[in-house]
């Protein structure tokens, strides 16, 4: 899949996902890429601020058309693709954080957003990913839990910007076109939370992996369950804060 052309590249911009979601309907063709080197309004999931100095980070939004069924494995594919970006540009081994969060050493490294209208067959992928950020440049609320690729190598020279950015594009579009077991199978290497206490807003219970649906399989006490992205606001391990 072609992936980046045509591109839209702003200083900055209030979103990315913002710029991409008006040109998605307005007609923008799968592959369409918003970038900017700044945001005054980039968020996440539950719709938590995307913190980036300028020119730091990938910042990209991405409309994408044309997936099918696949469309609801896409925040899986996508984490999978941003784990091996990071691993191609950088000395870093990569962790997922279900649903989508990729993290370096227990610490996020980028953030994932999917919106869009399903109904219409189209979705905006948003990325965010630290690239050149130093430790320092984070605020004090997230130094625990947030790094970057420049963080995770100190003493290296982290790579570009743009480079990162090619890698991201490259391995989402091999990741893109792949078949649902395929990603399950890739995401569950890199799975996070396996076999570790987790908690949620209503329960606690050892993570089990996922299920061939993208869902987060979870053992309580009650027995087995599986928690949905849509349905689950935020899950994380009992020993870490984030």
């Amino acid at each position: 899949m072609s992936l980046g052309r045509p591109q839209l590249h702003l200083r900055e911009t209030d979103s990315t996902n913002e710029r991409a979601k008006a040109l998605a309907i307005g007609g923008a063709p799968h592959g369409t890429l918003v970038t900017a080197e700044a945001q005054t309004a980039g968020h996440g999931r539950l719709g938590r601020a995307w913190v980036a100095p300028p020119g730091s980070s990938v910042l990209a939004s991405l409309v994408v058309r044309g997936l099918g069924e696949r469309l609801a494995y896409l925040p899986l594919a996508a984490a999978v693709a941003v784990s091996e970006a990071c691993e191609r540009c950088a000395p870093v081994a990569c962790t997922i954080k279900w649903p989508n969060d990729v993290w370096i050493d227990g610490r996020k490294v980028a953030g994932i957003l999917l919106e869009g209208r399903p109904e219409d067959g189209w979705a905006v992928l948003g990325i965010g990913l630290n690239v050149a950020t130093r430790a320092e440049d984070f605020p004090p609320h997230l130094s625990a839990h947030a790094t970057s690729l420049a963080a995770a190598m100190p003493g290296a020279r982290p790579p570009a910007v743009e480079d990162a950015l090619a890698a991201l594009l490259a391995a989402l579009a091999r990741r893109l076109g792949a078949p649902p077991e395929e990603v399950v199978s890739a995401w569950s290497e890199r799975d996070a939370l396996r076999d570790r206490r987790i908690r949620w807003d209503g329960g606690e219970g050892l993570g089990r992996g996922i299920a061939a649906s993208g869902a987060l399989r979870v053992e309580t006490a009650a027995g087995e369950l599986e928690l949905h992205a849509g349905e689950v606001a935020l899950v994380r391990p009992a020993d870490h804060g984030g």
